[in-house]
């Protein structure tokens, strides 16, 4: 995030019905369909979501699993999602097909452990990992509580509570800065598809609750609710894959940091843990929200660098925003005593060969609760006393 100290600060959110995230959605099961039939599974999934049409594609490694038992799971995914609509259905009228088949073998030379050569990484890249102490969950303000307004509304429309609200949204949160903190929301935007009884005046007035409910009341003082802009362009009756197309991959600044931070330019979803796209940017996260957790630094930054075949991270970058050089180094120091960031180090660590991906898909990957299920294991703070001597 920007060196200065006063200034604005906006980031965005969509909802598990957005096209893309319907997408993101559907690979995201089929990693988890394949990791419960063999932990060990290797998975590469796209998704292409239109009009009454879902197109599956990529390689798989892993047990048999039947393309008509695949295609059910999707219906059951778009049916959760809430799309039951003339141009998107969980019925029959949506033509699902699955092209699926099996990964190249010259990626799995190279991924695969053998005699005393360890698993090496699934492709090159770059993958940061992020935490601040603006909220609770060490993350960035903005992307936080878009995320929030957005899950909010989800749970509500599943239940009922929320009627004439459909599943395609978008949240947008914009905080004003002072002295490098978060002070006070600027402005708020909801576009949320909604069915065609109801007018822009009731929508406004059935969303209003959400930014409320989602975000502090000190961050709302003197709002002024004429920057409170929902479906700023009008109606919005046609939605999600009917009315945009989706693919898987698309929200990368959505699934992690809202902009505050870089991104290498992996997307997660789709991918089994070796793709160390996904895999070592939750490590990356895991170390920082411990950094931070310490209460060592106010922020951390943390980069990780792979080539496609070997084990060992090509580099390790910290970055504490304070200019502490001796501080800097013990963490950079911790980190590698501490951490065996390795594909398999990494997967170990978090205990990541498990069907635990599928909810990962909407409201942020970073910035949620770890479950029994081992679901987020990478939001845990259980090493925060490695950076606390």
């Amino acid at each position: 995030m920007s060196n200065l100290k006063n200034f604005l600060f906006t980031s965005e959110s969509v909802s598990e019905g957005h096209p893309d995230k319907v997408s993101d959605r559907i690979s995201d099961m089929v990693v988890d369909s394949f990791l419960e039939g063999d932990p060990f599974s290797r998975v590469a999934c796209e998704t292409l979501t239109t009009t009454n049409k879902v197109v599956l594609a990529g390689e798989v490694r892993g047990p048999e699993i039947k393309k008509e038992e695949l295609i059910q799971k999707v219906r059951e995914c778009i049916k959760d999602i809430g799309y039951d609509q003339k141009g998107f259905t969980w019925k029959d009228a949506t033509k699902i097909e699955c092209h699926l088949h099996s990964q190249s073998a010259d990626i799995a030379m190279g991924v695969d452990s053998a005699g005393n050569k360890d698993e090496g990484a699934g492709d090159q890249g770059i993958m940061f990992g992020y935490a601040c102490n603006e909220t609770e969950e060490l993350m960035p303000a903005p992307i936080q509580y878009s995320h929030k307004i957005l899950r909010l509304m989800a749970e509500d429309r599943k239940s009922g509570k929320l009627k004439n609200i459909e599943p395609d949204s978008k949240s947008q949160v914009t905080f004003e800065y002072v002295n490098g903190k978060p002070d006070k929301v600027k402005s708020v935007v909801i576009s949320s598809q909604h069915s065609a009884d109801v007018d822009q005046a009731k929508v406004r007035e059935l969303l209003r609750p959400y930014m409320i409910k989602s975000i502090p009341e000190k961050f709302l003082k003197d709002f002024n609710e004429d920057e409170f802009y929902v479906n700023p362009t009008g109606n919005f009756v046609i939605g999600g894959p009917d009315g945009d197309c989706g693919l898987t991959g698309r929200k990368i600044i959505v699934d992690t940091y809202g902009g505050a931070a870089p991104h290498g330019g992996g997307a997660f979803s789709g991918k089994d843990p070796t793709k160390v796209d996904r895999s070592a940017a939750y490590a990356a996260r895991y170390i920082a929200k411990n950094v931070v957790a310490s209460k060592v630094a106010e922020k951390c930054l943390i980069q990780l660098a792979y080539a496609i075949g070997v084990s060992k991270p090509l580099s390790i970058y910290v970055d504490l925003f304070d200019n502490d050089l001796n501080k800097n180094k013990f963490v950079s120091e911790e980190i590698s005593k501490n951490f065996d960031l390795s594909p398999r180090g990494i997967r170990e660590m978090l205990g990541l060969n498990k069907p635990i991906y599928e909810k990962t898909a909407a409201y942020g990957h970073f910035g949620r609760s770890p479950e029994d299920n081992g679901a987020f294991s990478w939001e845990k703070t259980d090493k925060k006393g490695i950076f606390s001597k």
